[in-house]
């Protein structure tokens, strides 16, 4: 019974991580990119729309598809290693 404790308070930290963190790539990319740097990223362009006008219209969506991603990969992970079925 204690091992499963454990196992249970590991699993709930290893996840708090996993999405306090993609959380926060989420908001630098869509937040940060899309408006607070958006003036040093408008120096650039990408297909003739500034940088910073393209993170905020289309970037932060493919990063927030990658990060769904990347979050199925990671919890799988996490289920083997934690003997979790979901």
């Amino acid at each position: 019974m204690k091992t499963e404790v454990n196992n249970a308070k590991g699993y709930w930290r290893a996840t708090l991580r996993l999405t306090v963190s993609l959380l926060i790539i989420w908001f630098i990319v869509s937040f940060g990119a899309g408006i607070l740097f958006r003036d040093m990223l408008d120096q650039f362009s990408i297909g003739g729309a500034p940088l910073g006008f393209w993170f905020a219209q289309n970037g932060s969506i493919y990063v927030f598809l990658i990060l769904i991603v990347v979050y199925c990969i990671q919890m799988t992970k996490l289920e083997k290693k934690y003997g979790i079925k979901g």
